[in-house]
């Protein structure tokens, strides 16, 4: 799925009869960003939903190692719901996107590849005000 506010990757794979390797690489047209940060989400029960915020300036790459999960990115204007299940997909965030992360699998394992470290500044957790940042971005 391609859209115009985020982007659906295919990494290329790399093995065989051995076992398989995904490379990401930064700068690269894979992870076109310097790599600062590199977190994974696990153990997130069935019924819980994680997010619920946006980045001012964050760009990550998301990609579900092991089980699923679903993604619901918002960039104020349209919604997308992707399902994320392959360690072949991902999902290249590079503008502010309100996102949430639901219906994880009992072995869903979320890595995150994040172009800086951890900056509570730069999080947008209230939906008002993502819709307010959006609007001056899209004038």
């Amino acid at each position: 799925m391609q859209s115009n506010f985020f982007s659906e990757l295919t990494l290329p794979i790399h093995g065989g009869g051995d076992g398989y390797l995904v490379a990401l690489e930064e700068m690269s047209d894979l992870v076109p960003f310097e790599i600062k940060r590199v977190y994974y989400i696990f153990s997130v029960q069935e019924t819980l939903r994680r997010g619920f915020h946006a980045h001012k300036s964050l760009k990550q790459l998301l990609i579900c190692l092991s089980g699923q999960c679903d993604l619901l990115l918002d960039n104020g204007m349209s919604k997308a719901t992707i399902h994320i299940d392959s360690p072949e997909k991902g999902i290249l965030i590079e503008q502010p996107l309100w996102r949430e992360m639901f219906n994880f699998s009992s072995d869903c394992v979320l890595l995150v590849v994040a172009s800086d470290h951890y900056d509570e500044n730069d999080y947008v957790r209230d939906y008002a005000e993502f819709k307010k940042l959006v609007g001056k971005i899209n004038v």
